[in-house]
């Protein structure tokens, strides 16, 4: 997730100021001007004749269509997690109910060598679940002030025919309603969690000193530096750190947790997991050992990406020691091998810059030896895990708008700590196991199997894995050169398969064409409802614009921006990776770098002319464009400047920016600014680039009907920049709506208020591009 891509879900060619393009590549593309609508009056209820003013507006719904509301009512799996056995899957789940106005929470168990179908536990009050030993999840709670762990014991065996759970017992409290984020080692019989705290670190005095903080007679924030506030909350007294209580069944059956909770952070300044996203994934546990990443403590957070990584003993906690050398930018994914004698994390180069290549560290703790080994791999992993016996990382990554599975055989560790070691070619590319769909969870399990989850653009998440790698792992280590792996991968479970019978979702289909700089871009389309290639009718068109800008329209499952819903709503749906797209290489990920307004709108235009040339269905008078976060800038971007010629009758802005200089006072995370626009606001580089490509700068130009959705707790891009852009509009007599949802942040997450975005989204589309009603 990148800063604004963090967002919705999810340019650099040289131009004058007005960035008009030479009549001959205007030409070239053979676009058409846009002018939806033009008014010098200040009359803001002037409709243009094209306007279908339809009162009865409804969604399309029907036991053959994928609705919004069967979207937000859709079951939404989590990634799985196996027992230490390998026999069981623990998914947490979650299902909204318009009829109850109720989510309702509950976690299954998934046999993995059986066809026993999965078994659902309720958790009516939510919590979390994680598995303490191979029989038994603990459920943590809250209730009364606190957070209960319950012990829930299993029955299964795998030539049964079901599994079945056992009453809930006690085992112990937290003393807060915060404890989260639970890692469990029954080496050492120690649970791993995060909470809140205090500047005095101390778990048993938060309650009372929340008390204080609420009583203190005001209600004034006070800062004397950066990060007062942080993507949809203000900062107050307390953050985030990690602790470790003894958690153990005891010789008659029953499991106790102590209530000495270790602060292993305590008085060093570091705050884990790192906020607002980070989770288990921001630390790993071994037996007694503990390595996380953290925000570098000595540098203003706002403008700073730098982590470091350290490793901590549950044995000796406040002490760890650092493993990373001081001269990268953020890292993430730190996990440890079984034994905890070598440790790997992913790592980017440049402080300040948050979608840097991600490179593979590796850290061999019993040589103290640090090296990097994906130098010369052209894409950033996601995720990390070590192999049973600390050979080889299975990893994720996106690669050309795919999130795959790989395997990387880790090289023997040199004599000295280096960044660029001299490795055979087999160390430097990871060999690609799965590749579709979006995958994540990675989990190695006993005899040779690898556990993961995948969401496709017709599907959300549901388990799957790997067979046949014991021997694979063998033949690869032993191997001069990489191999292909031809082992099965299996799907273990079909969460939503019954809920999407029928509505026959659209696998999305690829096409790429030639962008800026004779780059290869790609894109994505989806069809309508109904669509036939030998079709007389004409289908209205829609562009959708990603966020980030460093993102990527994935085969990945979305509860917010989901093709599906376009495409069954009656939209011919084309989705663009243009300039500054991740997955396909970090050159063209960095090449938007003080380009917003140049090279995408290059790759925008060629891919929406290649469109209208290959597919002749398509209605060019009846197209809309719709985008998020840097989506919502090329929106109003493409307002200012009717020479690009998309012919739009309707646009849509979602928490974009308008006013580029602004944001970059505003935002909370000062950092993404002075990168993408080459300093910061007052700086003379950035001043001329802001005025090149602001689009407030542009607003005379602005003439289509545009609807603006903003939420209020948005801190990325605030609501100002909406309610800016509405002002504009209105006194322009251009139509326009402004949606305002004051509780929600950069995303729309409530269930209610999503249903309502998709309902405003659609009625303005209708308004313009819509079949006039008989």
């Amino acid at each position: 997730m990148r800063t604004l891509l963090r967002l919705a879900v999810s340019g650099k060619l040289a131009s004058t100021a007005t960035m008009r393009f030479p009549l001959g590549l205007t030409n070239l593309l053979g676009l058409s001007t846009q002018v939806a609508f033009k008014s010098t009056t200040q009359n803001p209820s002037r409709m243009p004749s094209n306007r279908v003013a339809n009162s009865n507006f409804a969604l399309k719904e029907g036991a053959d269509i994928f609705s919004p509301k069967n979207l937000v009512e859709l079951g939404r799996p989590g990634a799985g997690v196996a027992n230490e056995a390998g026999d069981l899957v623990l998914v947490p789940f979650s299902k909204y109910s318009f009829k109850d106005k109720k989510n309702s929470k509950s976690i299954f168990l998934a046999p993995l060598e059986s066809t026993i179908k999965p078994f659902e536990i309720p958790f009516a009050k939510g919590g979390e679940a994680f598995w303490i030993d191979s029989r038994t999840i603990a459920h943590a709670v809250e209730d009364d002030g606190n957070i209960d762990l319950y012990a829930v014991d299993l029955k299964f065996e795998t030539n049964s025919d079901a599994v079945s759970a056992e009453a809930p017992q006690l085992i112990g409290s937290f003393p807060t309603t915060t404890a989260t984020n639970f890692q469990y080692s029954a080496k050492t019989s120690t649970l791993v969690f995060s909470d809140n705290v205090h500047a005095d670190g101390n778990l048993s005095t938060v309650k009372e000193q929340d008390e204080a903080w609420e009583n203190r007679g005001n209600t004034a924030m006070v800062y004397d530096e950066t990060y007062e506030r942080h993507w949809d909350a203000w900062i107050g007294p307390k953050s985030s750190s990690l602790f470790s209580v003894q958690l153990a069944r005891g010789s008659d059956g029953k499991w106790t947790m102590g209530t000495d909770f270790a602060n292993l952070l305590k008085g060093t300044g570091h705050s884990a997991p790192v906020e607002p996203f980070g989770g288990t994934d921001d630390f790993s546990v071994a037996g007694d050992k503990v390595l996380y990443t953290t925000k570098d403590a000595d540098l203003p957070k706002a403008w700073h990406t730098k982590q470091n990584i350290y490793i901590v003993s549950t044995i000796d906690p406040g002490n760890p020691k650092e493993l990373t050398s001081g001269q990268q930018g953020a890292t993430r994914s730190p996990v440890l091998n079984s034994d905890a004698t070598k440790a790997a994390w992913l790592e980017l180069a440049k402080d300040g810059y948050e979608s840097d290549k991600a490179n593979i560290v590796v850290y061999d703790l019993v040589k103290d030896v640090r090296f990097t080994i994906t130098q010369k791999w052209d894409r950033s992993a996601d995720s990390l895990i070590f192999s049973t016996d600390g050979k080889l990382l299975y990893l994720t990554a996106g690669d050309e708008a795919k999130v795959n599975v790989f395997v990387l055989p880790i090289p023997p560790t040199p004599a000295e700590s280096t960044t660029h070691p001299d490795l055979p070619a087999k160390f430097e590319k990871p060999v690609v196991l799965v590749n579709s769909g979006a995958a994540s969870g990675l989990q190695l399990l006993p005899n040779g199997r690898l556990l993961f989850s995948r969401s496709s653009l017709t599907s959300p998440n549901d388990v799957y894995v790997i067979r046949g790698l014991k021997s694979f792992e063998e033949d690869l280590q032993a191997s001069e050169s990489s191999l292909e792996f031809k082992g099965s991968v299996e799907q273990i479970t079909r969460f939503t398969a019954d809920d999407l019978k029928g509505k026959d979702l659209d696998a999305g289909e690829e096409f790429w064409f030639k962008g800026a700089l004779d780059k290869d871009i790609q894109g994505w389309i989806l069809r309508p409802k109904g669509w036939s290639k030998d079709d007389k009718k004409k289908w209205p068109v829609v562009l959708l614009i990603h966020g980030g800008p460093q993102g990527a329209w994935e085969d990945q499952w979305s509860t917010r921006w989901n093709p599906n819903i376009f495409a069954q709503q009656g939209y011919f749906v084309v989705a663009i990776n243009p300039t500054g797209s991740t997955t396909f290489g970090q050159e063209l990920t960095d090449a938007i770098k003080e380009d917003w307004g140049g090279k995408p709108f290059v790759d925008l235009r060629a891919g929406w002319k290649y469109i209208l040339d290959t597919y002749p269905q398509i209605d060019a008078d009846r197209a809309v464009a719709a985008g998020a976060s840097w989506g919502g800038y090329a929106i109003n971007w493409i307002q200012g400047h009717p020479e690009f010629g998309f012919n739009f009758k309707a646009l849509f802005c979602h928490d974009g920016v308008f006013d580029a200089s602004y944001n970059g006072y505003s935002t909370e995370e000062l950092f993404f600014f002075n990168h993408e626009w080459g300093g910061r606001p007052w700086d003379p580089k950035s001043k001329e680039l802001l005025t090149k490509y602001s689009p407030a700068n542009y607003v005379a130009n602005w003439s289509t009907p545009q609807l603006i959705v903003h939420g209020s707790k948005d801190y990325r891009l605030a609501d100002t920049e909406g309610i800016s852009a509405f002002h504009a509009l209105q006194q322009l007599g251009i139509p326009s709506r402004l949606v305002v949802f004051p509780n929600e942040n950069h995303w729309v997450l409530n269930h209610g208020n999503s249903l309502k975005w998709h309902y405003e989204v659609f009625k303005w589309f209708d308004e313009f591009v819509g079949e006039p009603s008989a």
